[in-house]
């Protein structure tokens, strides 16, 4: 059985879709519709926009799931998936593929999200850093010593653990797992996503996906809260409601599709993180990304 993968921020790069629209019309068509929803030219800052106009949350995730959408629509019939999954931002995008949202709803959640998240991102001096080499329970013992609000944000792999918090706080856990781990790296992102730290955006997002219309998905879509698929619609908005202030349970999603049948991978949109990821929690399952 064949699965999809569709990452989230943090993967975003300048020049992203560029190479895309110069040699498809369907994707200067589908480039042109997100312009034209958005009010604004996403595609510019795509194509032209520096690292830092992209690291800011309200250009990168529709950037990213545009980039992957068009993907998926240039695959046309190929793309026939068995199960999808999608990494926190991604979980939205795998959701519009797999027919449970259409392309103008699944944009206008993408812009909605993306700018309550900024707006606690400019108020909070907040990020997230990737831990490497421990173990969760070591992650998550170091990170509740420390004064001040960090938290596992996502539990990518096996000792790869993404934490989450207030800068100071952030930077005193990096200091004290640095010595026994492998790498602490920050990340390019403006916020602690996945954390406490998200709480006052959860009633005005709860608003924006009771206002948007979701179908059931012609497939499994695993959600990142329970790493389990879910097909009835409430639950489905529940989770990604949730999904805002609870971690990426990533790893355990990975499991759960080999356990369900997945014997392929393939990641679509910017980058190779999450095949990588999989090779890191099943070195046996085939893994892609797409062309």
């Amino acid at each position: 059985m064949r699965a999809y993968l569709f990452p989230g921020q943090g993967t975003q790069f300048p020049g992203m879709g560029k190479e895309l629209n110069e040699k498809s019309k369907l994707a200067q068509d589908f480039f042109a519709r997100a312009n034209q929803i958005l009010g604004y030219s996403i595609s510019d800052v795509m194509f032209h926009g520096s690292s830092e106009d992209l690291k800011e949350t309200k250009y990168s995730q529709p950037a990213i799931f545009l980039y992957s959408y068009i993907q998926v629509k240039m695959l046309g019939k190929v793309f026939n998936p068995d199960m999808v999954a999608g990494h926190s931002l991604g979980e939205i995008t795998a959701l519009a593929v797999s027919e449970s949202l259409d392309f103008e709803s699944a944009l206008k959640l993408i812009a909605k999200r993306a700018s309550v998240m900024q707006k606690v991102c400019e108020i909070e001096n907040t990020g997230m850093a990737v831990v490497v080499g421990l173990y969760d329970v070591i992650v998550q013992d170091i990170c509740k010593q420390i004064d001040g609000i960090v938290v596992p944000a996502n539990y990518n792999a096996l000792k790869q653990v993404v934490i989450s918090g207030e800068k100071k706080a952030l930077k005193a856990a990096c200091d004290k797992l640095r010595p026994g781990a492998k790498g602490v790296i920050n990340l390019p992102v403006s916020g602690a996503f996945h954390s406490p730290f998200m709480e006052p955006i959860v009633d005005e997002f709860r608003v924006a996906i009771e206002d948007t219309v979701f179908k059931k998905p012609i497939c499994p879509v695993y959600q990142n809260v329970t790493a389990r698929p879910s097909f009835e619609i409430e639950k489905i908005k529940k989770n990604l409601i949730d999904q805002l202030t609870n971690p990426v349970m990533w790893r355990h999603t990975i499991l759960h599709m080999i356990e369900d049948g997945a014997t392929e991978f393939i990641e679509i949109g910017p980058g190779n993180f999450l095949s990588r990821l999989v090779k890191q929690i099943n070195s046996t399952v085939k893994t892609g990304i797409a062309p």
